[in-house]
């Protein structure tokens, strides 16, 4: 007979500790779960029963880690990875033939959108969804094979590969180069109004338009007037209107400097910064052959736009 100190923890009792520990919160452990937070104590000391030693010390509101349960944990989580990864190779024949992506709002409506189609020809058995959205991708909830995010590529647990390095340079309408306010110096902004991006990321390096006019010595330019956004795209799209000169960019702009709904105004605009795009997936995941070939067509296309919007 095996022995019976061999034999395996309570599952549900492990979930309730895996949450507690990482959130050192019953309650938050069982808003996480949809329980009570009864039900995460009852299961806690369930598993301090099998332990046979605590885990967690109470002070308060608050719980912290006991010894065991800080060299333990670790392996719970790999656990719960490893079994994660399992259900999704076992759902991988009812997901053949689609990939799910997840990216910005921005990037997907500027730059990964118009090039779909160019994908699917090339690639008919795959179908390629796209999910928008603002926050960042939690591969634990998520339903996405890959993200592309934009940041630094320093993500805990997850693999990352850089896609697209990123620049930003005044654009506008064409219309703005004509008449009589015509822009052919940056300070001919002084007649115009200034478009500011102001997305969510925290990029240092990223020059507002305050530090964009100082590192090119322009007096008489008032840098903080003009209207805000939130997303890259509406300044993109703010610009064309003709509503002003926009700091963009290039990457959720080139294609509309490509056609000529856009243009740079001044050659030595561009700035580059820190901030880059990148393909991301957790580690240990099991890429499919599906989404093996998405990602080498999406590198083929970062790559070719690249060459262009030099």
């Amino acid at each position: 007979m095996p022995d019976t100190n061999d034999r395996m923890p309570p599952l549900n009792a492990l979930r309730a500790f895996e949450a507690a520990a990482r959130r050192l919160s019953f309650t938050k452990a069982a808003e996480e779960l949809n329980v009570t937070p009864g039900a995460i104590s009852q299961q806690i000391r369930q598993l301090e029963d099998y332990a046979g030693t605590p885990l967690f010390k109470r002070t308060g509101r608050s719980v912290l880690l006991t010894d065991a349960a800080q060299a333990c944990l670790p392996l719970v989580r790999e656990a719960f990875d490893q079994i994660s990864e399992a259900g999704r190779i076992m759902r991988a024949p009812a997901r053949r033939g689609r990939v799910m992506v997840s990216c910005a709002p921005s990037f997907a409506a500027k730059w990964l959108a118009p090039k779909l189609d160019g994908f699917h020809q090339a690639h008919p058995g795959i179908e390629a969804w796209v999910s928008a959205d603002m926050a960042l991708t939690d591969f634990n909830t998520a339903d996405a094979d890959i993200a592309i995010r934009y940041g630094t590529g320093q993500y805990e647990g997850l693999k990352s590969e850089k896609l697209l390095d990123e620049t930003v340079l005044p654009v506008c309408s064409p219309q703005l180069l004509e008449g009589t306010d015509a822009i052919r110096r940056p300070e001919d902004l002084a007649k115009h109004t200034l478009i500011h991006d102001e997305s969510p990321e925290n990029d240092p390096s990223c020059p507002d338009w305050t530090n964009w006019l100082a590192a090119r010595g322009v007096k008489g330019v008032d840098g903080g007037r003009g209207p805000r956004f939130n997303q890259a795209v509406l300044v993109i799209e703010a610009a064309m209107a003709g509503r002003g000169v926009a700091l963009a960019k290039r990457a959720i702009a080139q294609a509309d400097l490509d056609v000529g709904r856009l243009v740079a105004p001044f050659a030595d605009g561009s700035t580059e910064i820190d901030f880059a795009y990148w393909i991301v997936w957790p580690k240990g995941r099991h890429l499919s052959p599906d989404v093996r070939a998405f990602i080498a067509w999406v590198r083929a296309e970062a790559q070719r736009g690249e060459v262009v919007g030099v």
